[in-house]
């Protein structure tokens, strides 16, 4: 099987190696001092027992077209960097190449193949001006929700921090052998892959912590057991969760924990900075359009009222608009 992994970063980096190890041909599209320690000296893993894997894709560029193209993409880039690279992307596309969405947020493309009431209806936050959906037909899109975490120690290395799952679904809810066979390429080499029917839950469980610690520890330079141990921000990301929920269940999302299990859920992490805090400290720009401003668009179409949302929402912009500014 060819995979592309469009953003070998952090996740799509260590995706890729297991990849590797899978038997895949994989090609990984990096840019800058990254993509040269990678040509140079093959892609390096570093896991907290010790250990450290090096390996070689088939192919390491920053150019898509050199590229060409694959039976499968998997889009490890941030929501925010995705406009700009739909369009070139279209030359990793072959008849039936599946495009895998490895990312944060709510997805631009959550209402195609949804069935709803909303059926086919743009996100303006994570899809501003639809230019994702003008140069991706749906059917090729299979979602992914990302749990494990990972960073980039130095260019050509990455160090991956906990975690091994990477949730798959259609956006119908089918059970296709495409995505079946990718999961099964996934558990042979000890990841875990669960293939679900309605993976929008699996989504907004995902978004529930990222979209109320991710914002707050930007803003507060807090790690995430400090959030929690505070009793000030622990009610403010519980407050937040709430009114997230109310939004979610409007469309028909259904949470299988409450809100407390899911913030000791997040506690298990420890003292681990979020990656938009990571993204603050290193003047790039944060995901909180898809985290965030996606669900404060999704409340106004709902009419759910969202104040604690659109508060955070606001200040958190503002901040990384300066950010990146500065």
């Amino acid at each position: 099987m060819r995979i592309c992994i469009v953003g070998a970063g952090a996740i799509g980096g260590w995706l890729g190696a297991k990849l590797i190890q899978a038997g895949a041909e994989v090609t990984m599209i990096a840019r800058g001092s990254h993509l040269a320690a990678i040509i140079e000296h093959g892609l390096t893993v570093e896991y907290r027992d010790g250990r450290r894997e090096v390996v070689r894709p088939a192919l390491a560029t920053s150019d898509m077209t050199v590229a060409g193209p694959h039976d499968v993409v998997i889009v490890a880039v941030k929501a925010q960097s995705l406009p700009t690279l739909a369009a070139p992307m279209r030359a990793l596309y072959g008849p039936d190449t599946a495009v895998v969405y490895a990312q944060n947020g709510i997805p631009w493309w959550y209402f195609f193949r949804h069935g709803g009431p909303y059926e086919g209806r743009r996100i303006e936050a994570v899809d501003p001006g639809g230019v994702i959906a003008a140069h991706t037909e749906i059917e090729r899109v299979i979602g992914c929700v990302v749990y494990p975490a990972a960073a980039i120690e130095r260019p050509g290395v990455i160090r991956h921090i906990e975690g091994n799952r990477f949730t798959l679904g259609e956006p119908d809810g089918s059970r296709s052998e495409r995505v079946v066979r990718l999961s099964k390429l996934l558990e042979s080499v000890g990841l875990r892959a669960p293939v679900k029917t309605d993976i929008r839950n699996e989504i907004w469980l995902k978004l529930w912590g990222n979209l109320s610690f991710n914002p707050i520890s930007a803003l507060t330079r807090a790690t995430i057991d400090r959030i929690i141990a505070d009793q000030g921000t622990y009610n403010l990301a519980a407050t937040m969760m709430a009114e997230a929920q109310q939004v979610a269940e409007q469309l028909g999302i259904r949470f299988p924990v409450s809100i407390e299990r899911r913030i000791r859920m997040a506690e298990e992490i420890g003292a681990h900075k979020t990656s938009m805090l990571q993204d603050i400290e290193a003047k790039r720009p944060t995901e909180i359009d898809a985290l965030l401003g996606a669900v404060v668009e999704l409340a106004e179409l709902t009419g759910t009222p969202t104040p604690t949302l659109r508060a955070i929402y606001a200040v958190t912009s503002l901040l990384d608009r300066i950010n990146c500014e500065s």
